[in-house]
This record gives C-alpha cells, sequence and structure tokens, in this order.
C-alpha cells in the first residue's frame, strides 16, 4: 500500500493556480503516475484535513530539451487538481 508520501510529490504553486484558489477553491498537485483518483483523494484529505470534492488527474508529457547539439527529454508527469469542499481550504504559505 501507497503512503501520502509516495502519493503525494509536491504542491504545484504558480501564479494561475493561486488566481484558481481564490475564486474555485481548487489546488494542484504534482502526484505519482501510478495513483487514482481515489488514493490521491484520500490522501489529500489525511494530510491536509479536509474535505475534497472533486478531482481530475491529467498526465503532462516531459518537454524536449536542448543542450547545445545534444536533445534530451524532461520527465513525464502527473498532475492533479483537486477542488475543495467550501469552507476547506489548504494555505501552503503559513507565515501570512
Amino acid at each position: 500500500m501507497k503512503s501520502n508520501r509516495d502519493i503525494l510529490l509536491r504542491p504545484i504553486v504558480t501564479e494561475k493556480m493561486a488566481d484558481l484558489q481564490e475564486k474555485e477553491n481548487k489546488v494542484a498537485f504534482q502526484v505519482n503516475p501510478d495513483a487514482n483518483k481515489i488514493e490521491i483523494r484520500r490522501a489529500v484529505e489525511k494530510r491536509y484535513n479536509v474535505k475534497v470534492k472533486h478531482v481530475a488527474t491529467v498526465r503532462v508529457k516531459g518537454k524536449l530539451k536542448r543542450m547545445g547539439r545534444f536533445a534530451g527529454r524532461r520527465p513525464n508527469w502527473k498532475k492533479a487538481v483537486l477542488t475543495l469542499q467550501s469552507g476547506f481550504k489548504i494555505d501552503f504559505f503559513e507565515g501570512k
């Protein structure tokens, strides 16, 4: 069985996600590519003590990167966007 640390790799903190968090109460995480929506929901609810209304996932393809004449590729990864129920909030910057 996967632990919460194995499922949730890191939060995605960008301007777009900050805007979605304010307007639609959504948060995003980079998650383990093998994790399903049920595991992601349980991991977030347990770790952050919130209730999740909806989970959407997307597989993001790694970008092609060049180093001079050599080409490489960044790894593929999985993103989960979670809609929290009203009244719940996850604050990644506690010092405000």
